[in-house]
């Protein structure tokens, strides 16, 4: 293996993070795929997750349209972690991993993680508490670019809330809910930004470790937003990434009741 979330899985598989994974079972594999359009936007974000429950923690991953089926979940259920972690499959990898960390150290056990809770509500209301509190991550001066890996349109207006200019990339959008162009590569908007803002679904397709080395040589702050793989990004804070808001299953949009994120600041030493 290579690249840093290849390496954490094979440091999982070698036991140095805890149990042998070849001992843990993933209980259950769901698949699941749902489409959502927010009142007076004109996009339907279709997604398909991946997730895995070990113990009380669940693992996801978001992934393409036919780059997974339900039989999966009758494959893989009840089967030990270890068989996940060595799938070809990259989405059924980053959901185990996720799992995996996840069981072992739990967000809501984490004492240097923030909870924040959404409150009750509307698709719209929930989504756009949510990106505030991703916005409210960044610390940065009026005017700074902020490249955003992966667009939501409230995570837009939340960037721009904060006075910054918010430079798109989407691999399956082409404009915004306002019309700006929205780039389909990472390398138009990573060498300019002053910071980068990147979905955790970059893990499910290959590009966080792109993200995180060019951030890590441009010296640049790195705040992902995950739902997918929320305890993998976390595992690289003070490594790359500075900033995250970790959503674990269930999603916000799974329900119209209050239901908490985690912020995390990467601790400085010293």
């Amino acid at each position: 293996m290579s690249g840093a979330v290849d390496g954490l899985i094979t440091d999982v598989l070698a036991g140095r993070l805890g149990p042998d994974p070849a001992d843990v079972v993933a209980t259950s594999v769901f698949w699941a795929h749902h489409g959502t359009r927010l009142a007076g936007g004109d996009v339907t974000y279709r997604n398909q997750y991946v997730l895995a429950r070990v113990g009380a923690a669940f693992g996801a991953c978001a992934f393409e349209a036919g780059e997974l089926t339900p039989e999966i979940c009758a494959e893989l259920s009840g089967q030990p972690l270890e068989k996940l972690l060595r799938d070809e499959r990259l989405p059924l990898r980053i959901a185990a991993l996720d799992a995996y960390l996840a069981a072992t150290a739990p967000h809501h056990e984490a004492a240097h993680a923030e909870p924040v809770e959404l409150p009750a509500g509307t698709p719209e209301v929930r989504a756009v508490a949510r990106d505030a509190a991703i916005a409210g991550l960044l610390d940065l001066p009026a005017g700074a670019k902020v490249a955003l890996i992966g667009v939501v349109n409230p995570l837009v207006a939340a960037i721009r809330a904060r006075g910054a200019e918010c430079l798109p990339c989407d691999l399956n959008l082409t404009t915004t809910q306002w019309g700006d162009p929205v780039t389909p590569s990472m390398r138009d908007v990573l060498p300019v930004a002053d910071a980068v803002v990147a979905t955790g679904m970059t893990l499910g397709n290959g590009s966080f470790d792109v993200i995180l080395a060019s951030c890590r040589e441009r010296g640049v702050p790195l705040v992902v937003y995950a739902q997918t793989g929320s305890a993998v990004a976390r595992h690289f804070l003070g490594a790359g990434v500075t900033a995250l808001s970790a959503e674990p299953f269930p999603f916000s949009q799974f329900s119209a009741e209050p239901t908490r994120l985690y912020r995390y600041r990467a601790r400085l030493s010293g």
